[in-house]
This record gives structure tokens, sequence and C-alpha cells, in this order.
């Protein structure tokens, strides 16, 4: 694992020297080199506090992709003075993140936690949209400031008490409600949760195309990681306190889902689906079972890439027609009929329709909830129902209906296509890889 943090390293020079291209080129090689490292269920590749497993295999891979795709979207800014600047914070924040999924000592995965806010605050104050992005940043600091230092009190009390703050060492057996909440309610906000979730949409929709694509492909899934790390470690506390959590998230999940439809702004419905689906990944942790666990993980790998292609595709509208309502987006299917096809494709996707990632991912937490508590399958009903009529009212609105602007645009580059087409492939070759396996 420290091979893959060196090489990281030793890629800062090109940030100074200003070479776009050769920078994405030596990431995408980055990608390759680690999936060739071999993982399995318990921490192997350990050096200098550094260890993966399956979990951090995956999101791991997932960030260098994301991040990876954030430059290949950011057309605008290769043109500017500053993209230096720009592709330094989108280093940063990747490397943060590979750090957060690599460590094994709570107090350094706690450091790095805390540092993915500043790069991902410049960006949205650097190059968000409206003036508005001074009060979505001011959000983002606080709700993950005030979740964090409970964390931090929490981490400090393990170490009081047993010396030693690694992830692979079994603690106390306290059931203080008290501390089980210090645990969880900084990773609660990151996921985020029901009712702490106010944060997400001003965040996503003052943000610019890449921070979108950040904060929905890696920001939250840091919750669901921590979540499950602390859970192998305090399964007793999740024994006694999992009721409360998993009530108040299947409960919000449904909630959203009408919320839903009460949007009129693109990258809101998407970033309130963002709320629901992670609901849902929550649910099937809380559950503490094999199939609920193999669900959830699936959930963040397929709303990694479904929610940061939708971001990405609503981004392409804006730029062409310099609005995101609902009610000026209308008629696209007769000027871009393949882009139709790609949000119809990456609609359904988010209704978890087959052969994607998301359905086998939905089906595997639904066992999971059903085996927790029967009698939430009628919540997982009307959730599913209520996550496809959203889905398809952010496709009929936008592509159908007569086309309400005046101003003249240009096709879709091969650029767009491309990237559009590195969100979708991986949902459906994912799928294929596990039926092989």
């Amino acid at each position: 694992m420290m091979m893959v943090i060196l090489y990281l390293s030793f890629m800062i020079p090109l940030l100074v020297l200003d070479f776009w291209f050769i920078f994405q080129f030596f990431l995408i090689l980055c990608l390759l080199i680690f999936i060739t490292l071999s993982y399995s269920d318990y921490f192997c590749s350990v050096s200098y506090f550094f260890g993966i497993d399956y979990f951090s295999y995956c999101l791991i891979i997932l960030s260098i992709f994301i991040s990876f795709l954030m430059l290949m979207s950011s057309s605008l800014i290769f043109n500017s003075i500053s993209r230096w600047f720009f592709v330094l914070n989108c280093f940063l924040l990747c490397f943060f993140l590979i750090l957060v999924f690599s460590f094994l000592n709570m107090i350094f995965m706690y450091i790095s936690f805390e540092l993915t806010l500043i790069p991902l605050l410049i960006i949205i104050l650097g190059w968000g949209y409206q003036p508005e992005r001074l009060i979505s940043s001011f959000y983002l600091f606080f709700y993950t400031l005030f979740g964090s230092l409970p964390l931090f009190f929490f981490i400090i009390y393990i170490y009081m008490n047993n010396s030693s703050v690694f992830f692979d060492f079994n603690y106390f057996f306290d059931f203080s409600f008290f501390i089980h909440f210090c645990m969880m309610f900084a990773f609660l906000i990151k996921l985020p949760m029901f009712m702490l979730h106010f944060w997400l949409p001003s965040a996503h929709v003052q943000a610019p195309v890449s921070g979108s694509m950040i904060l929905a492909g890696l920001m939250l899934k840091i919750g669901g990681y921590g979540l499950i790390r602390f859970m192998f470690i305090y399964d007793y506390f999740f024994f006694k306190y999992t009721y409360f959590w998993f009530s108040l998230s299947l409960y919000g999940s449904l909630i959203v889902s009408v919320i839903c439809f009460l949007q009129s702004d693109l990258k809101c419905l998407i970033a309130y689906s963002s709320v629901c689906h992670m609901g849902l990944c929550l649910c099937g942790l809380l559950t503490m079972t094999s199939v609920g666990l193999i669900g959830s993980l699936f959930m963040m790998i397929s709303h990694g890439l479904c929610s940061s292609g939708l971001f990405f595709l609503a981004n392409c509208l804006y730029d062409r027609l310099f609005t995101r309502s609902f009610f000026l987006n209308k008629g696209m299917v007769f000027f871009f009929p393949s882009l139709s096809l790609i949000w119809f494709i990456f609609c359904s996707f988010n209704m978890s329709c087959p052969p994607s990632l998301n359905f086998f991912s939905e089906v595997f937490i639904i066992i999971g909830v059903l085996s927790y508590w029967p009698n939430s399958y009628f919540f997982m009903i009307m959730i599913s129902f209520l996550s496809a009529c959203f889905s398809f009212y952010l496709y009929s609105y936008t592509q159908h209906g007569l086309f309400s602007n005046l101003y003249s645009f240009s096709l879709m580059s091969v650029r767009e296509y491309l990237i559009s087409l590195c969100h979708l492939l991986p949902l459906l070759i994912l799928v294929f890889f596990m039926m092989l396996i």
C-alpha cells in the first residue's frame, strides 16, 4: 500500500509544471497499478499504518476513477489561469480520500477525514456558480465540524482506556448511548442520514460539476466506510442501539423520496435522491448481516458512479441552456437524441433496473432489511416505487415537452460522451464480473 502512496507523492511536480494531460495519464496509471494489488477479507498489504481489505480496495479504486473523471469534466477550467491550483485541490482531495480508506489508525483516519474538507471548500468557493456558495460552504464546514468533534473525543476516550487506537484491536464493552452517539454522529452527517442532510442539497447546487461529482461519488462514502470499520470492533454497541438509527433512516428515505417530487432544480432532485439511496445503504449496514453489508457496499459503488454521471449530464444541459430549472429544460430529445438515450439509461439505473449493479445492491439490502424486521416490507415497497417515480419524473421533464428557450447552443462533444460512458460501463462490467465469480 505504501507503494501507491509514494507514487501519488511523486506526482506533485506534475502539478507545479502544469502538465494537465500528463497528470491525468499518470493518475489512470496509478489506478491500473492499484487494481493489480491483492486483497482479502482481512487487512493485507500492511505497511506503516496502511492496509486494505475488500471494502477499502473497492472505495480506493472508486476514488481514483472519480478523481480522473473530475479533471476530464472540467474543460472550462482548463482554459483558465488558475487551472494548476484546481488540479492541486483535486489531487489533494483524492490523496486524502485514499488515506481515509487505507489507514489502520483511528487518529490518522480522523485527521485525513478532516483534511478532505479543505480542498472541497476551496473548489466550491473558487469555482462555484452563485454568490450563495458562501452560505453552502458555511453549512458544509459547520456540519462537519460539529459532527467530527464528538468523534475526536471518542477516540481520545478509547486511547485513555486502552492505550491503542488501531482498528484490528477489540476494545471495551461499554453500553452508554452517549458514547455510541459520539462514535456515530460524524459518519451519519457524512452519509448523510435524514435530519442531518440539510448541508448536502445546498453544497451540490452551488458546487461546480467536479465538486458535485466528488461529493456524490466519494464524500458520502466516507460515512458508510467509517460505520463499517467501527461496526466490526463494536458489534455489541450496534446490537443494542441499531433499532433507533434503522427506524430513522427507513422513515427518512420514504420522506425524502416524496420531497424529490417538490424540486424544480435538476441538481436538487439528484442530491435528494442521493439522500434516499444512502438511507437505504445505512439500513443495509445496520442489519449487521452479510447480505446487508455486501448490498450496502454495492450500493456505495453503484451510487457513486450513477449519481456522479447524473450530475455530469445535468451540467451538460446547464452549459448550453444556462439554467437547471425543470420548467426550462424541456424537449432535449429533439436536440440530443443520443444524449437522451444516455439520460434514459442513467435514470433507469437510478431506479435500480436490471442488469445494473444498483439492482443487485437493492435486492441484497431488501433481503437484509426484511431479515432484520419483517414488517419493513411496506417501507421498502414504497421507497422502491417512489424511487422509480422520481427517476421517471427526472427523465420525462427534461427530455420531453416543448422547448421553451431561444438560446442557440452547440451539440455534444466526444469528450462528454466519453465521460458518460466511463460512468456507465463499470455499472455493467461489475455485474458480469460478479456472474463470472
